[in-house]
């Protein structure tokens, strides 16, 4: 039986390379290893909404702006 996985789009790849931060920089800065960034980044995994919150205000902007829940991916 094959399920199937919704992981939402996000901005996080995008608004850390503007900075010039490593996903271990902001692994660091939000209290996460560095395998969760990159499985964030690579859409495989969706953050919880803590972990979203305290990334989108690491990077100053509303939780919407850097995940949006209504560019779902289709993982099945």
């Amino acid at each position: 039986m094959l399920s199937t996985l919704y992981i939402m789009k996000n901005e996080v790849r995008q608004q850390r390379r503007q900075r010039g931060l490593s996903q271990s920089d902001l692994a660091a800065s939000v209290s996460v290893s560095r395998q969760t960034i990159i499985a964030i980044e690579s859409g495989k995994y969706s953050p919880s909404l803590p972990l979203a919150f305290r990334i989108a205000r690491f990077f100053e902007q509303p939780v919407e702006a850097i995940f949006d829940p209504d560019e779902e991916e289709v993982i099945t």
